[in-house]
């Protein structure tokens, strides 16, 4: 026991925002919060979700009677896992979903032979897997899947010594090479095969239909070649997912027709052709052929597939979607009961007369969801508090809710109120005091990305204990995976809402702290102070002069609101005008949040990026104190909202503007910065009209240029969000790039990424011809700047296409700049001339540029 008290009391030392009732010298007998005990034995550490943050010491190995070490979604947690690890050999469970770990991943854990559950998903990781971790014959769950790993899949010894295991979750990694033959056998009991988003390549091996038990096979977006294995006998393969490698002249494989469990074949851009087999589409259970909701699909869009398509009467009555666009299907036949929606756009089938046939004409998709409240009388909450199904009024836990197989969009609730129930049930079987859920979706075409709200019961508040067991849950239900919906993943939100007597300890500990735990003590009055941010060039403000300089902070210059605070216009002493961004008392961005967002825009110094003037941290007040922006954001230009008229060329140069002020971010910047969430209303123009990159609350730094990708939460605005971002956490430069093309495309459109359910690029790709003139795009070009000279147009729209393109074939933001310049001479403009327009007409506005939108802080995979 002194040895587990000692390790646990190394653990409170070296992390901060531990549990309040972690005193005295006994962890059992004192009820710590998230240690559980059996017979005075520390068995169990459960902390998920509790803001920790800090290191794991390897004093760790002094808990020798540990069974469950969880704790997730505390990204704050960094550092390498501890060689020491694997002297807990009595854990059975360890779960680190959604923290900051990073290193390899120790040889050591192939000592942890009693090990069931082994989770680090979504850190940090990097290096090989070890061999060793074949040594784990107990283990039934891996997932190492949204880390930087790499290497090859190891085996004798390795993976194929895991026959007892039901899950390999490797997924967005860097692993490359061959998938070994040796890695599957017929002794193996595998029903999750996911190592897709690697770098992959040679053959699939022919050993994979050993596995008879196999349910779901990913490995898409690798450098995969052909041919397809036969899986035949595979009787439970429901999902199949091998879309976007490299196989080359791959006929139709047979053995898809014997897949009796088949409901989801993604086979998009493999190099698939020949003909579809007619009894393909009477498989019983096969729903779609397209990127669509947990019920039955194939995609074979974007290969060689010819002839007649065949659908006979028999087909399955599940099937509710064929999309095969972009192959070279001649004509279809269907049987009288086929009602399920049919996609042909981009073949010869849709080619002259036909082309206003139904089948050559994408439908938009409308599909969206949120929970219904029940028959009960609707109440106004308080400030931050929801109003749940029950009409209740508290502070709900938040998170995102990720299908893991391949997704279909749902036109009824049936499915949503399914995983509303599922999901209750599993909180009451922990007995866990959850009132209510609520999910939501989107109207999109992308992969199901749910917000997730639980509810508290009979209490305002969730505690910490409510927290961690729900986390818990969460984290733990996809090993039960929710049929037809397959494996659940789960994005936290910082929970800060904690209830009764730890809010107000936390409170009192907070202002009894030592004041050298305080990074921000006596800034202004000693420059040495070692907590002191490295500020280049911003001014350190006291509250008396921002308070002077705005006249008492009043209405008359307040310019803007938004859920940071207020912000307001400000002269200081030298006529310099300012904006003063005010975080309202009770923000959630912390004192270290503050410094580093100072610390990083005090080094920004370019003519197309926002200037820092100083800030103020004093009287429990954040202050930033910028440049003032004469004429508000691009986003209300575009919408006449502030009198000002973009021609075509004053278009082109705010273009250019703004992408030189990210290229200056991404490849000049000391360490590099990613923006990420480049948006209209985020580009600000100044009185000539130049752009100017603002707004960087969610900018992130590149600590390595060369390994320039980093796992983070999902932030950002719905339309914008980069599609792989969403699906595997890697944040790159070319997260920015892909909003920086939305962005181009809105430039074009004057209209919104996302407008009354249409994405606006998926838009344009399908109207794009380029056989005509502006290619085709009138009906959706703005019509202000329609009629007018448009040169260079079609190229700047290829440029922004190719920005919205899958990562790899995405331009840097150099590339971006030199193909503006390019377009603009064409345009008949010099780009590196400075000359400013004098006959800006605009009308004065009451709105400013610093008045914040809610950021869509929830992923959303929009259609392509």
């Amino acid at each position: 026991m002194s040895d587990a008290v000692a390790a646990l009391n190394a653990l409170k030392e070296i992390w901060k925002n531990t549990p309040l009732n972690w005193v005295g010298s006994d962890p059992c007998g004192n009820g710590w919060e998230g240690i559980h005990c059996t017979n005075s034995r520390v068995t169990s550490i459960t902390l998920a979700s509790m803001g920790l943050t800090g290191q794991l010491s390897g004093d760790i190995q002094g808990l020798s009677e540990l069974q469950t070490l969880d704790l997730s979604y505390n990204s704050g947690l960094i550092g390498s896992l501890p060689q020491s690890i694997g002297n807990l050999t009595k854990l059975s469970n360890l779960i680190l979903v959604s923290c900051g770990f990073s290193g390899p991943i120790p040889e050591t854990i192939g000592s942890l032979q009693q090990l069931s559950i082994l989770s680090l998903t979504s850190n940090n990781f990097s290096g090989p897997i070890p061999p060793s971790i074949g040594n784990l014959s107990n283990l039934y769950w891996l997932d190492l899947s949204v880390n930087k790993l790499s290497g090859t899949i190891p085996v004798s010894p390795g993976l194929d010594m895991l026959v007892n295991a039901k899950h390999f979750h490797c997924g967005s990694n860097q692993f490359s090479g061959e998938i070994p033959s040796q890695l599957f056998n017929a002794n193996m009991s595998l029903i999750h095969v996911l190592f897709d988003h690697n770098k992959l390549s040679g053959k699939i091996p022919s050993t994979l239909g050993l596995v008879k038990t196999l349910e779901i096979l990913f490995l898409s977006n690798n450098q995969l070649t052909g041919p397809f294995p036969d899986l035949t006998g595979l009787n439970s393969l429901n999902h199949v997912d091998l879309s976007n490698n490299t196989i080359d002249k791959t006929d139709f494989p047979p053995w898809v027709e014997t897949l009796r469990s088949l409901e989801t074949l993604m086979m998009e851009d493999t190099g698939l052709q020949g003909q579809i087999p007619d009894a393909f589409f009477s498989l019983p259970l096969l729903i779609k052929v397209k990127f669509v909701l947990a019920c039955h699909v194939s995609v074979l869009r974007n290969n060689k597939l010819n002839g007649t398509l065949v659908v006979n009467s028999d087909s399955s009555d599940h099937l509710q979607l064929i999309d095969l666009q972009n192959n070279y299907i001649t004509d279809y036949m269907v049987g009288k009961r086929f009602n399920s929606e049919l996609i042909l756009v981009g073949n010869p089938v849709c080619e002259g007369a036909q082309g206003t046939e139904p089948y050559c004409i994408i439908q938009q998709s409308n599909s969206s969801y949120s929970t219904e409240p029940k028959t009960c009388m609707q109440v106004t909450c308080k400030s931050h508090q929801i109003s749940s199904p029950n009409c209740r009024c508290a502070y709900p836990y938040t998170g995102l809710l990720i299908l893991g197989a391949p997704s279909f969009n749902v036109r009824n609730s049936n499915i949503y109120t399914s995983l509303e129930n599922y999901l209750m049930r599993s909180f009451q079987s922990y007995q866990l005091p959850v009132d209510s859920v609520s999910l939501s979706k989107n109207p999109d075409d992308s992969l199901i990305i749910l917000s997730l709200e639980v509810f508290p019961y009979g209490v305002e508040h969730f505690d910490r204990t409510g927290i961690s067991g729900i986390a818990f849950v969460l984290s733990n239900m996809t090993f039960h995976p929710m049929k037809p919906l397959g494996p659940l993943f789960f994005i936290a939100d910082p929970y800060s809402y904690f209830a009764g007597i730890y809010a107000l300890h936390q409170k009192r500990r907070a202002e009894i702290s030592d004041m050298q735990n305080n990074p921000f003590a006596s800034w202004c009055r000693n420059e040495s102070n070692f907590g002191a941010p490295q500020l280049k060039g911003a001014r350190c403000f006291s509250f008396e002069e921002l308070k002077k300089y705005t006249n008492t902070f009043s209405d008359a210059n307040c310019i803007g609101v938004g859920g940071y605070g207020k912000v307001y216009r400000g002269t200081l002493p030298t006529e310099q005008l300012v904006a003063i961004k005010r975080a309202k008392q009770g923000s959630t961005q912390g004192d270290l949040e503050f410094k580093s967002e100072l610390e990083l825009l005090s080094r920004v110094h370019h003519k197309n990026v926002v200037s820092l003037v100083g800030f103020c941290f004093e009287q429990d007040e954040q202050m930033l104190v910028y440049e003032y922006i004469a004429n508000g954001t691009l986003k209300e230009s575009l919408s006449g909202k502030s009198g000002i008229r973009l021609d075509w060329m004053r278009r082109l140069r705010i273009a250019l503007g703004a992408a030189r002020g990210l290229q200056y971010l991404h490849e000049l910047a000391n360490p590099p910065i990613i923006h990420r969430d480049i948006k209209s209303n985020n580009i600000l123009l100044d009185e000539y009209l130049n752009a100017k990159v603002s707004d960087f609350g969610l900018a992130k730094s590149i600590g390595d240029p060369e390994n320039c990708h980093i796992t983070t939460q999902i932030k950002g605005t719905m339309g914008y969000l980069d599609p792989e971002y969403c699906m595997t956490q890697q944040l790159t430069e070319k997260s920015d790039v892909y909003g920086f093309g939305v962005l181009m495309i809105e430039l074009i459109t004057a209209k919104q990424p996302i407008e009354k359910g249409k994405y606006i690029v998926r838009e344009v790709r399908l109207k794009i011809d380029k056989s005509k003139d502006l290619y085709d795009l009138h009906e959706i070009i703005d019509p202000n700047i329609l009629g007018t000279a448009l040169k260079g147009l079609e190229k700047f729209v290829d440029l922004a296409m190719r920005c919205v393109e899958e990562g790899a074939a995405r331009p840097t933001m150099g590339e971006v700049v030199k193909e503006i310049e390019n377009i603009m001479q064409i345009a008949g403009w010099n780009p590196n001339a400075d000359s400013v327009s004098t006959s800006v007409c605009y009308e004065e506005t009451s709105n400013h540029p610093y008045i914040e939108e809610s950021l869509i802080m929830y992923s959303r995979t929009l259609a392509r």
